[in-house]
C-alpha cells in the first residue's frame, strides 16, 4: 500500500499535543456553530441558506453552466449527490437544467436569474456577518485568517482525495 504523507508523518514532530487538542477542539466547536446558525448571516431568515445549496450555487455562478458530472468533479462529491442535491434548487427556480449548447442530449445545470439573486442576498448577509465578528480585527488579521482558514480547507481537501480511491474505496492507514 502506497504510504501518504499522513501516514508517514512521525507524531513526536508535528508539535505541541496540546496546542493540537485545541486546534482539533476549536474546528469542532467551530463546525457545530456554524451548522447550527448555517452562518445564516444577520437580518430576517430568510437570508439563510443550507451549506450544499450555498456551495452549488456559487460553484455554478463562478463557473458557469455544467453539467452534473463536472460540477460534481470540481466539488468533489459523486454524481449521485449533485443530483440529489441540485433537485430541490431546480423545483424552487434557484437553477435550470437546459439543453448543453454542443450536445441537445446531455443536460447542463445553469444559475436562474432568481438563483442569483438568492446568492447576492446570502452573501450580502453573510458579509454583514464576517464584518460585525471580526469588528475589532485588523484588515491584516482579517487576512491572515483567510489565509490560515483556506491553508486548512485545501489541507483538509487534499487528504480527502488521498483517502479516496475509484469506486468510492477508502484506504485504511497501515
Amino acid at each position: 500500500m502506497p504510504t501518504t504523507p499522513e501516514m508517514s508523518m512521525d507524531m513526536s514532530t508535528v508539535g505541541d499535543p496540546g496546542l493540537l487538542d485545541t486546534l482539533q477542539h476549536e474546528v469542532a466547536v467551530f463546525a457545530r456553530r456554524a451548522e447550527q446558525t448555517r452562518l445564516g448571516g444577520v437580518g430576517q431568515v430568510r437570508n439563510s441558506m443550507d451549506r450544499a445549496a450555498y456551495l452549488l450555487l456559487n460553484r455554478l455562478d463562478k463557473e458557469g453552466p455544467m453539467g452534473v458530472k463536472a460540477l460534481a468533479a470540481s466539488m468533489g462529491i459523486d454524481s449521485s449527490t449533485v443530483t440529489r442535491q441540485v433537485a430541490p434548487l431546480v423545483d424552487t427556480g434557484l437553477v435550470k437544467r437546459t439543453s448543453h449548447p454542443e450536445d441537445g442530449r446531455a443536460v447542463v445545470l445553469q444559475l436562474s436569474p432568481r438563483g442569483l439573486s438568492r446568492l447576492e442576498e446570502v452573501r450580502s448577509s453573510r458579509r454583514q456577518l464576517m464584518a460585525e465578528l471580526t469588528h475589532d480585527w485588523t484588515p491584516a488579521e482579517r487576512q491572515e485568517f483567510c489565509s490560515l482558514l483556506t491553508r486548512f480547507n485545501v489541507a483538509l481537501s487534499a487528504r480527502q482525495t488521498s483517502q479516496v480511491l475509484p469506486g468510492n474505496e477508502a484506504r485504511q492507514p497501515s
